[in-house]
Parts: structure tokens; C-alpha cells; sequence
């Protein structure tokens, strides 16, 4: 069950919030609609049902709100918008990811493609995705973990009725199951044919919350929709009709040969139409949308009544195609939300109000309300309440008679904090298939490749390159090679890539700063830039073997250490580059973090280092060894001395900096949001 208390959004400079007060229940085993018009509210207060938009007020699942859940993809599914994916993502390899976001078997990816019915686009990239497969695509995702309420803003926007109709069944069947499902939508057809509750917004205000057969009866009006090319006559005859014998009938003409008659059926229309010898092309069965009332201040309601008093004798009825002639819908004791501020804004609105009527129609119908469900002028008093409806109706107000003043209204609702996503379950599975699901990082190496064997080409020509310099194609020109940079760009795609298409969090805002999800960036990081500096140093050398022989691909005598200072280099640049996308969310910040290493950082260490040396690190391989109880194994001494010699240096001094920088950078963004 869902249960939204006093969701109310920030205030907007000058204007009031966009969602005021709002408070209703969603039942277990029931589809409930959250309906209303385009700006009434209804997707901000679904994004602070779940925490992703400040404001007050406070929403339980099941009992707990969504912040003290432990993984709240395995308790509520969320449909917001279009998929959050790269492009050139598949199908398969999205979900795939989120099963290991998620923490369920990857199997689960599969399951809920056969389920959705999309198993033949497994292998589809995202970015050429339909509008109905995209909203499969969604609702997979947000079933991904098996959750016990789906919550879903605007599900079928944009789709076929037949997809729609799909859709719907899919809710019907994950609440028939012992599920909460709640969908917002802006069309009343829609949410009678689907939905078993209604709550309605108005300009942020609930202003009803009724059982589905209560809305189809106050919020939806019955007609016959009538084509003839006689259709002009045909509607005076059946408004001459209806005032001879004491019917409510309204005719309104909808241009052209078409016609809505409200209050009749086909059979009486058809039986006109054959007296008066009148052509018919269609008669058919309708449900027409009343839809929301148009807020217009009371004192210019009570203005315009007054002015057409003398005018009309008897209450006028709207066109059915206005939005601005529906009737207040009854609210029962039994039907009322929780929020008594909007229910006595509702009734007072109602109490005070008189419909208004600013279309044109053909014919006036005598003692005819606005919902064409009765034939007497005045409201039908309500039926006496059962036992547990006047208990309910003791304990809520019904009516402005009996609205709490203001000053006994209750608190403030509690104030609500937008959370990030969590972490996932299983990071290092999440990671891998994040990085090896797009051809990006594919690209990337290979240019990098390119690149690196057309510079060692060039530098072996000019015969001036030492040979380890030559094999990592770095020309002492430059202050890092093409697979240093490559290895700093992969890295920044790990952060800078994801909050472009932020994948994990596409139901929970942006993609967290967590350590345990960093500590998993960076081991994948640190894999593929030492698979990288592999494959350049052996393409290399392969080329260089074809092209010059063999004098150039002899490896050196400190071939050990000269390794290891290569390997540190590279990874230096990918960590580098990991972790300044993640704190400035940026590709672009992470490759300038890189490249600013040699750029700001190394003349920067290499004016400190300047000067007069008095003392050496000579004699220090000797020195570790006496440290040590045992012998180091495999000549460790001298690969930690090479590592230090290779820190001593410009480049390596620079690169240690700007990585503890960043650290400490990332570190502080991290703590900082846990510390408020």
C-alpha cells in the first residue's frame, strides 16, 4: 500500500507550490490513477512520493518511506520518462547492468524481456527504440527486480491504443497478483477503463479520490455520437422532442454532419431519424470526458451568475467538448482523502460555486444537471451513511461547516531530503558490463593503437629515442604518450559517460558518489589501462620488428622496473581521470584533469625541484634490503626503488598530487552530504 500524507512542493518565487497539501492511499491489489491535467501536479508529486524533488510531506510503503528501505528497486518499480541509457547500449546489455545494480541473477534479464514481449529486440541498440518499445523497455526495467509496487508517471503518453491497452494489462495483471500500482494520466477515459480508485488533482489540490464507479458516474457523461448529413435538423427535432416530453436531453453539434446527444441512446435517436425520414450513418455508444473544473476566482464566478440571471431563465448546459463545464465530483464520507485543508477547499468550492455554462449548444434541456445523470434540477440528498461511513464521516470533516480552523490544523508535514541512488549491489559485475556494453571504450583503444604504432614508426626513423621510450611510443617531447592519454580518457568515460545516461539511477536522480562503487571504477579502471599498455608496448614492438628488425625490440637490462614505472603511469592516468569525472560529472573535466598533469602540474614540481642537490637517495636499494628481517623475494628492493625514482621524477611527483587532490576532492563530496 502507498500512503501519501501532506505532499507539499516548494514554493516557486512568486508562485504558490505546484502540489499543496496533497493526501491520498493507493490499496494493495489495486491500480489507482492519479488524474488530472497537464500542470495540475501530478508528476511533482510523484517525484516527492519518491524523494527526488525537495518539498514536505511524507510517503510510506508499505509502512516504511522510501529513504529507511535498504534497496528500493526491490520494494517499489519507477517508470519516469523515457529510459535512462546510452544509445548504443542493446537492450539486453541495459538490463543485464541493472540486474547487477539490482542484485538479482542475470537470468532475471531475460525473464522480463519474454514477459514485456520484446525477447526479438534483445539485441537492439536504445537509441533506435520506439516510443511504445521504449515504454517496454521501461516497464522491464522497473519489473527488473520483482518490486511490490510499480509507480509509473505517464505510462501510455504517446502510444497506440493497442499498446496502451497492452500496458494496461500488464498492470491489471501485477495487481491481481498482490501488487500496488499507481499511474498518473491526464485522460478520464483512460483511468475509468483501467484503474479500480481515482484520486484527481486540480492545480495541486485533490479534489477528489473516489471508487471507479463513483468517477464513471460524477466525472464521465454518456452520449450517442451521431453522423447524418442531415445533422442540423436532426438535432432541433430531437431538442423539440425532448421538451415535449419533459426530458433532459442536450444536443450539441460538433461540426459538420456530427452530432453529441446526451441523455438519449441510439434506439430513440434511431427511431426519430425514421419518422422525420432523416439519413443516418452512424449511431454509437460513447463515453465522453467532462474533465477537471477550470479554477476561476469565486468573486468573478458570483459576478458572471449574477449578470445572466435576468437574461436566462433556466440553467444553460456547456458544450460537452468544453473542459470547463464538468461538475464537482460527490465525495462520500466513505471516499474522502486524508488531507482535510483540500477536502474543505473541495466542498466549499462546491457549495459556493454554480456551474457555469460557456459553450454553445442547440437545444436547452429542461431540469437537466450538468452530469445528465438525473432529471431534477436540484442534487439528489446523499443516501444515509452505513455504520463504518459515519464513523469514518465522525472522525473526517465533510464540509466547510465543519473544517478544523487554521490555527488546530496539524503541523507541518515533515520536511523531504532528495537521496541519492544507492550503490550497487554487486559493483564490480555493474561496472564490467557498464564499461564492455558499449563500443566507446572499444573505439578508444584502437585509436589509441593507431596512434601509438604511427609514433613509434616515426620516432625509430629519427634514431634519436631511447628504447624503452621508443616501445611506449612517448617522445621526450611530449609529456605523456598516446596511451597514457587513452588510459585517462577510458577512465573519465567511467564517471562522465554514466552521468549522461545515468543508467543506475534512472528511477533515483543522479548516479552516487559512493566508495564502494568508486573502489569497483577504479579496479575495472586499472584493468583495462594495464590491458592498454600491454597491447601498445606488443603492437609496438611487433611493428617495429616488420619494419626495422630485430635491434629495436630487444628488451632493456632494468626491463623489471621500466615496466612497472610504465604500468604506474598509465593507471596514475586512468585513476586520475576517474576520479575527476566523478567529481566534476564531466568527461571532458576528466581528460583535462589528465592532461593538465603535464601541462600545470609538472613545470609547477619541476620549479621546486630546481636548485642545488645536497643530498641523494643513493645507496637506498641497500638500505630497504638491511630493513627487512628475510631477503627480499625476486629483487623486490630494487622494483620499490624504481617505483620511487620513478615518484622523484617530474611526471610521477605531478601525477601523485593531482591524484591525492582528487581523492581528498572526491572524499569531501562524498562526506560532506552525509554530514548534513
Amino acid at each position: 500500500m502507498i500512503q501519501a500524507f501532506g505532499l507539499t512542493s516548494n514554493p516557486r518565487q512568486e508562485l504558490p507550490p505546484a502540489v499543496d497539501d496533497v493526501s491520498f492511499e493507493a490499496p494493495t491489489g489495486r491500480v489507482t490513477a492519479l488524474l488530472g491535467a497537464r500542470a495540475s501536479g501530478k508528476t511533482t508529486a510523484v517525484r516527492l512520493m519518491l524523494e527526488l524533488q525537495q518539498g514536505r510531506g511524507i510517503t510510506h510503503f508499505r509502512g516504511r518511506p522510501l529513504h529507511r528501505i535498504p534497496h528500493p528497486s526491490q520494494e517499489v518499480g519507477v517508470l519516469l520518462g523515457e529510459v535512462q541509457g546510452h544509445p548504443s547500449r542493446t537492450v539486453r546489455g541495459q538490463l543485464r547492468m541493472l540486474c547487477a545494480a539490482a542484485g538479482v541473477p542475470v537470468q532475471r534479464a531475460d525473464e522480463v524481456l519474454e514477459v514485456v514481449g520484446i525477447v526479438s529486440l534483445r539485441e537492439q541498440r536504445l537509441g533506435t527504440l520506439s516510443r511504445g518499445m521504449d515504454r517496454r523497455l521501461g516497464l522491464a526495467c522497473a519489473l527488473l527486480a520483482d518490486p511490490h509496487t510499480l509507480v509509473l508517471d505517464g505510462p501510455a503518453d504517446g502510444l497506440s491504443a493497442r499498446e496502451g491497452k497492452w500496458l494496461h494489462g500488464i498492470l491489471r495483471a501485477h495487481a491481481s497478483l498482490g501488487g500496488t500500482v499507481l499511474f498518473t494520466t491526464d485522460d478520464a477515459k483512460e483511468a475509468a477503463r483501467t484503474a479500480d480508485r481515482v484520486v484527481t488533482l486540480e492545480e495541486g489540490h485533490v479534489i477528489a479520490d473516489q471508487c471507479v464507479a463513483d468517477f464513471s458516474r460524477t466525472r464521465l457523461r454518456p452520449r450517442v455520437a451521431v453522423r447524418s448529413p442531415h445533422a442540423a435538423r436532426l438535432g432541433v427535432l430531437l431538442a423539440k422532442e425532448a421538451r415535449a416530453t419533459q426530458r433532459s436531453v442536450e444536443v450539441v453539434n460538433e461540426g459538420g454532419n456530427r452530432l453529441s446527444v446526451y441523455g438519449s441512446n441510439c434506439a430513440d435517436i434511431g427511431e426519430t431519424a425514421f419518422r422525420h425520414s432523416i439519413l443516418v450513418h452512424q449511431l454509437a455508444d460513447e463515453v465522453g470526458d467532462a474533465g477537471p473544473a477550470v479554477s476561476v476566482p469565486a468573486r468573478t464566478r458570483a459576478e458572471e451568475v449574477r449578470a445572466a440571471e435576468p437574461t436566462v431563465p433556466q440553467p444553460a448546459v456547456a458544450d460537452a467538448s468544453s473542459a470547463t463545464d464538468a461538475p464537482l465530483p460527490v465525495l462520500e464520507p466513505s471516499e474522502e482523502t486524508a488531507a482535510p485543508s483540500a477536502l474543505a477547499r473541495a466542498h466549499a468550492r462546491s457549495a459556493q460555486e454554480p456551474p457555469q455554462s460557456t459553450g454553445t449548444f442547440v437545444s436547452l434541456p429542461v431540469d437537466a444537471d450538468l452530469g445528465g445523470a438525473s432529471s431534477s434540477a436540484s442534487a439528489p440528498a446523499p443516501a444515509p451513511p452505513s455504520d463504518e461511513q459515519g464513523t469514518q464521516a465522525s472522525r473526517t470533516p465533510s464540509g466547510p461547516a465543519s473544517a478544523p480552523p487554521p490555527a488546530s490544523l496539524s503541523p507541518l508535514p515533515p520536511p523531504i531530503t532528495t537521496h541519492p541512488a544507492p550503490s550497487p549491489l554487486r559493483p564490480l559485475r555493474y561496472e564490467v558490463r557498464r564499461a564492455t556494453g558499449i563500443a566507446t571504450g572499444y573505439l578508444t583503444a584502437a585509436a589509441v593503437l593507431v596512434a601509438s604504432a604511427i609514433v613509434a614508426v616515426l620516432l625509430a626513423r629519427t634514431g634519436r629515442t631511447p628504447q624503452a621510450h621508443l616501445l611506449a611510443a612517448w617522445p621526450q617531447e611530449l609529456p605523456l604518450p598516446p596511451a597514457a592519454l587513452g588510459a585517462g580518457l577510458l577512465g573519465a568515460f567511467a564517471f562522465g559517460d554514466e552521468f549522461r545516461h545515468p543508467a543506475l539511477a534512472a528511477d533515483r536522480g543522479t548516479v552516487p558518489r559512493r566508495l564502494g562503487l568508486l573502489c569497483a571504477k577504479l579496479a575495472v579502471a586499472a584493468a583495462i589501462a594495464v590491458s592498454l599498455a600491454f597491447l601498445v608496448v606488443a603492437s609496438d614492438a611487433v611493428l617495429l620488428h616488420l619494419v626495422y628488425g630485430e635491434e629495436l625490440t630487444k628488451l632493456p637490462a632494468d626491463w623489471l622496473s621500466t615496466s612497472a614505472s610504465w604500468l604506474a603511469l598509465v593507471v596514475g592516468c586512468a585513476w586520475a581521470g576517474v576520479l575527476a569525472a566523478g567529481v566534476f560529472r564531466s568527461t571532458t573535466a576528466g581528460l583535462a584533469a589528465v592532461l593538465a598533469v603535464p601541462i600545470l602540474v609538472v613545470p609547477l614540481v619541476q620549479k621546486a625541484l630546481e636548485g642545488p642537490s645536497v643530498r641523494t637517495a643513493a645507496g637506498l636499494p641497500s638500505r630497504l634490503r638491511d630493513l627487512a628481517l628475510v631477503h627480499w623475494p625476486f629483487g623486490a628492493e630494487r622494483v620499490l626503488a624504481a617505483g620511487l625514482r620513478m615518484i622523484a621524477q617530474p611526471v610521477g611527483s605531478a601525477l601523485m598530487l593531482s591524484l591525492t587532490a582528487l581523492l581528498c576532492a572526491y572524499l569531501l563530496t562524498v562526506l560532506r552530504p552525509r554530514a548534513r
